[in-house]
This record gives structure tokens, C-alpha cells and sequence, in this order.
């Protein structure tokens, strides 16, 4: 695929995300909230992001997939045939935004052959599109972003999300005695602001390829390393709603040797 067709791509999923964030901005704290059969929450915003967001691309590259987390698709696996996919998580942090706190955000990624090459994630609380992948930089609004590369100390800020399995769960005291945990309730936020320069590191065992597409490409554009400790997601061969949760550390491959030598994992 030619360059100019590839740039065609970023400004329309640029476009296409910001033109949802008027809506997600009425919404918020307002909308109706459901439950899904895995006891995640949904509202009627999610669909409505996911419809309206692909629409606008698929007018303009037909030829291309889609994946959402709330795609209405609850079968077997869909298999990641086309060159260029798109995935999207339409609100990832559905919980804060249903019950009015604004760590949320809209998240979409890139993909070439299943492996995500460019993200686009809108940072609802400070209303700001951080965008990039690798090539390309990442940019944070207008600014050009670096990624933190001290050496991991008692005031570096390591983002962590509640482990599903409670076997992890001596991880949150062993990070919390070492550095300063944030969790946001937006694990796409959590990565993406490794990208941006505003968090040192990630730990998260409980994250689906939909959480962290659009923010993987951040992280490797400023020279940061995903590093997953379960099966790696990408490149995506098959879209499965019912995939198993990924355990990934992340941040400067300092950083994440750090990390992973404090929590005893390879």
C-alpha cells in the first residue's frame, strides 16, 4: 500500500474518532447502563460509537475489517483476512463513564496483517487526542511526545489494573511498596500514557487485545516495549470476543526488566 493511501487511513480514523467525542462528552453520567453475559458493562453510547465511527471508515475503505468490542457477533472466531483492520474499544473505562467519572476514552487502532501499526485513543479527562505509531511519532494533542526513560525509582508512576486471577494479586503489594500505583479504571489510558510520557511503566493481567490495541503502537513509536508475559495478541490472526485475558508489562526496556525481576516473572 502506497503512503499517501496509508496517510488517507490515519486522518480518517483521526477524524472519525473525534467526530464521536461530542457524544460521549453529552452522555457522560447520563446514559443508560446494561450488562453483558461476561459482567462487563454496556451502554447505549458504546453502540452508538461503534456504529457511527465504523460507518464513516467503511465508506471510505470497504475493502477493510472491523472489530469492536461490542460487535454484534457472538459466534465462532472471525478470522483477520483483510491487509488493513481496524479494532476499536468504542468506550474503554464504561464503568467511570456510566457513573460520571472521566477516566474514559475512545480507543481505535490500525491494523496491517493483525498487528496494530497506528493508535488513536481520546483522553476524555483532559479532552485531548493522543495519536501515533511507529515511524510517525506519538503526539499528545499538538505535543510531541518522549517516553520516561529514568531508571525506575520510589517516585516513578507505574499504572495497574485489578488481576482478574487472584493469584496475581501480591503483585499490587509489591508494586505499591516499591513505586506510586495508579489505576484509572481505563487500562487503554494506563498504556497510552506510557506513550505520552506521563507514566513510567504498566503492569495488567486483565486486558482483552481491544483494551491496548491503539495504545501498543504509542508505546513502541517513542521506543518503549510491550512485553507479554501470557501469549502475545498481535499480530491478531482470528477476532474472538471470548479470547483469554493478557498479562503484559510495559514502559522503557529498563523499565520493564525492572518490573518484571520485582515481580519474578520472565
Amino acid at each position: 500500500m502506497s503512503d499517501s493511501e496509508l496517510s488517507s487511513r490515519i486522518a480518517a480514523g483521526r477524524a472519525a474518532v473525534l467526530a464521536q467525542t461530542e457524544l460521549l462528552h453529552r452522555e457522560f453520567g447520563q446514559a443508560r447502563s446494561d450488562w453483558k453475559a461476561d459482567g462487563t458493562r454496556v451502554t447505549p453510547v458504546d453502540i452508538a460509537i461503534s456504529e457511527g465511527l465504523f460507518a464513516e471508515l467503511a465508506r471510505q475503505f470497504p475493502d477493510d475489517q472491523y472489530f469492536s468490542e461490542e460487535l454484534a457477533h457472538d459466534g465462532p472466531p472471525i478470522p483477520v483476512s483483510a491487509r488493513y483492520s481496524w479494532m476499536l474499544d468504542p468506550i474503554d473505562g464504561t464503568n467511570n463513564f456510566a457513573l460520571g467519572i472521566p477516566h474514559c476514552a475512545i480507543a481505535l487502532a490500525l491494523m496491517r496483517d493483525g498487528d496494530p501499526i497506528y493508535g488513536f485513543v481520546y483522553d476524555f479527562a483532559r479532552r485531548q487526542l493522543i495519536h501515533g505509531g511507529p515511524g510517525y511519532g506519538v503526539f499528545d494533542g499538538e505535543r510531541r511526545t518522549q517516553l520516561k526513560s529514568t531508571e525506575l525509582n520510589g517516585q516513578s508512576v507505574i499504572g495497574f489494573h485489578s488481576p482478574y486471577d487472584k493469584h496475581y494479586a501480591p503483585h499490587a503489594a509489591i508494586l505499591a511498596d516499591r513505586f506510586k500505583i495508579r489505576g484509572l479504571g481505563t487500562s487503554t489510558m494506563h498504556l497510552a500514557y506510557v506513550g505520552a510520557g506521563l507514566f513510567d511503566g504498566v503492569v495488567d493481567h486483565n486486558v482483552k487485545a481491544w483494551d491496548i490495541a491503539a495504545a501498543v503502537p504509542l508505546v513502541k513509536a517513542v521506543g518503549g516495549v510491550v512485553d507479554y508475559v501470557t501469549p502475545a495478541p498481535f499480530p491478531m490472526r482470528e477476532f474472538d470476543l471470548h479470547m483469554s485475558r493478557i498479562f503484559y508489562v510495559a514502559g522503557s526496556p529498563a523499565a520493564v526488566a525492572t518490573l518484571k525481576t520485582a515481580l519474578g516473572v520472565k
